[in-house]
């Protein structure tokens, strides 16, 4: 092209305004099966193992492939082959919308239609992935398809950091709960419709101790369950309890008048997000009490296994090193691995 074409060109490109030649801006309202394209360094199989398991069950994992000659796949899903549900209130908020990852227990992209108008309300996105419900594999689909969805919804909108929650329905509520665990540096909160568990065990472990920190210290915790719903809410006291024996004091529960056993309806999901983005500071003083009687307990059950080693009851070491691995979970590492290798 002639220089007089390119300077034209030019010229009319000036004197198109900015806002015109941006990208597209997303769209808003309810869409299904939506393609995602982008991959994260939270949802890399390597990350979700550190994050997710307890170091000894990770150590596992680790030998056992490399025993098999194989690593571990870099990521767990093909973003070409999976869809996801998203719905965008129609006003963006002046700081940016709030994000909920919502892990379902059906299989097919959803959004509970009642829950549209708080989500409208309340400037926030929900996004949920399809093939990942109760009976899909937790690891290799369930947990990174809702990491991988943060991914690529902070890619097409603009998002508020500090309102980034993850939730999720009955068997997907105790996903959201492992998430939340593992990745407080992702979610600020965690919505627990109708399921939960204690933290603290082989099913739900401690992760790592920085994380398990910013967990205690600034993740948000609410509880919404209906009243008829008798199973889950005696389970919501079991890990309520389980809470506040791990230090975690940022808890508030939602009893839904006659609910049973279905997501929440508009205004207990409406109530439920005022509390997520009501966060408070926690209490230091309280919090470093009860830190120091965890920590106090576990150096006590570590110091047993060393006593073991050290009369050469190799086999009573292992047994009590994995119920500390199981119950501590991150918060024992680096000691736990090494004592393993002992």
């Amino acid at each position: 092209m002639a220089r007089g074409g390119l300077l034209l060109i030019a010229s009319a490109l000036a004197a198109i305004p900015a806002a015109a030649i941006e990208s597209p801006v997303a769209p808003t309202g309810l869409q299904r099966q939506v393609v995602f394209t982008e991959y994260s360094d939270y949802s890399r199989s390597e990350e979700v193992v550190r994050r997710l398991f307890s170091p000894l069950n990770g150590l596992r994992i680790n030998r056992e492939a490399t025993r098999l000659g194989k690593t571990l796949r870099e990521q767990a899903v093909d973003l070409a082959s999976e869809r996801f549900a998203i719905y965008a209130p129609p006003n963006a908020p002046t700081h940016g919308y709030g994000l909920m990852v919502f892990v379902p227990p059906w299989s097919t992209d959803e959004v509970p239609p009642d829950w549209t108008s708080a989500l409208d309300s309340h400037g926030m996105l929900f996004v949920s992935a399809a093939n990942s419900g109760n009976d899909a594999n937790v690891f290799d689909r369930r947990e990174p398809l809702a990491l991988l969805a943060v991914q690529n919804m902070e890619a097409r909108y603009r998002i508020d950091p500090q309102r980034v929650y993850i939730g999720g329905f009955s068997g997907g509520s105790r996903v959201a709960l492992r998430l939340a665990l593992g990745y407080p540096d992702l979610f600020r909160g965690v919505l627990l419709n109708a399921g939960s568990d204690p933290i603290g065990n082989e099913h739900v472990p401690l992760p790592p101790a920085d994380l398990f920190h910013r967990f205690q210290e600034s993740t948000r915790v609410v509880y919404v369950t209906g009243e008829h719903d008798a199973f889950h809410v005696n389970e919501d006291v079991r890990s309520r309890q389980s809470m506040q024996a791990w230090c975690v004091s940022n808890v508030l529960t939602v009893i839904e008048p006659w609910g049973e056993h279905k997501p929440a309806q508009a205004p207990a999901f409406a109530r439920a997000l005022d509390l997520l983005m009501q966060a408070e500071p926690v209490d230091a003083d309280r919090l470093a009490r009860c830190r120091e009687r965890v920590e106090g307990e576990m150096a006590a059950r570590l110091q047993e296994v060393e006593g073991l080693q050290a009369q050469g009851k190799q086999a009573a070491a292992l047994r009590l090193l994995s119920k500390i691995d199981q119950r501590f979970g991150g918060l024992a590492a680096p000691r736990s691995v090494a004592l393993e290798g002992q």
